[in-house]
């Protein structure tokens, strides 16, 4: 379906000391990981200061924020804080960009929570001036990267797919959708994935075949319990019965050379090129990696 190279990520989740920070960031360079990525999430990593200590102590990974929720940022502000990230890391920065989903963290930091259209517009402003501030040659501090690092958007509902479709380099499909309780999340089955990508395709027919596709993969059952694997997954309620569970495109089960197998289905089905791993299968996902790559 597409010539571009496969290339994958994980997605830090703990909070750690500076020496511990690195030795992960580290092993996930040796683990062959070609992107390393902090979520902006409250109890997590702090994603800026996480990425600028990653820098540190590798040389070849990109350093993701994934995701940025647009809902705790100023435009202006972030925009300072990307190119001056950008210029620490030595022009390896991506951001993704979200609308956000969690009540509960606006609630902590004393933010006002609003609806879904109002959070999208939020992130529809932030993505246009944070791109017009990098962009102009008089901003300071200016990126490494000209005219900016790659922006990639992450969602799933069409607004902000259409949006990702209209300016993102990377459009990042979550493969859920919201949950029955507040900021839950529910799996999404392999053909309404298919029509979350179909979505942007529409969107964007002129360029799509220039924007790179990222799946999150939620969770990765090396025994093929699939069943335990959705449990641990974060924030997701699994109401699924085991014939639908088995087919949910973002978790991966069985063996390194079948989970390789199915990452090659899923480029030939969906597109995808880029995967993102949560920190608790770095390693087993590291072997299909390396099947991949074989």
């Amino acid at each position: 379906m597409t010539g571009r190279g496969l290339r994958f990520g994980v997605n830090l989740l703990t909070p750690s000391s500076r020496t511990a920070w690195q030795a992960r960031c580290r092993e996930a360079e040796d683990l062959g990981y070609d992107v390393i990525a902090v979520p902006d999430h409250l109890g997590l990593p702090a994603p800026f200061p996480a990425l600028v200590s990653a820098a540190e102590i590798t040389t070849r990974p990109r350093l993701a924020v994934f995701v940025l929720n647009a809902g705790f940022y100023n435009p202006a502000l972030l925009a300072r804080d990307l190119a001056g990230t950008d210029q620490l890391v030595d022009g390896r920065l991506e951001v993704a960009l979200g609308a956000g989903y969690v009540k509960a963290e606006y609630d902590a930091a004393g933010l006002p929570w609003a609806g879904a259209r109002d959070r999208v517009d939020h992130l529809e402003r932030t993505v246009r001036e944070v791109r017009s501030l990098l962009t102009d040659p008089r901003h300071q501090p200016r990126p490494v990267q000209d005219p900016m690092p790659p922006l990639t958007i992450a969602g799933n509902g069409n607004r902000v797919l259409r949006l990702a479709a209209q300016h993102a380099d990377i459009v990042a499909f979550s493969g859920a959708t919201s949950g029955t309780n507040p900021g839950s999340l529910r799996f999404l089955g392999p053909d309404a994935l298919a029509q979350r990508v179909a979505h942007v395709r529409d969107a964007a027919p002129d360029r799509f075949a220039a924007i790179e596709l990222n799946l999150l993969i939620h969770a990765v059952a090396p025994d093929g319990d699939r069943r335990r694997a959705a449990a641990g997954a974060r924030r997701f309620e699994d109401h699924l019965p085991d014939r639908d569970l088995s087919e949910v495109p973002t978790i991966l089960s069985g063996p390194p050379g079948e989970m390789a197998d199915t990452l090659e289905r899923h480029r030939e089905r969906y597109g995808f090129t880029y995967f993102t791993v949560p920190e608790p299968a770095m390693r087993e996902f590291a072997r299909a990696i390396a099947k991949v790559r074989s």
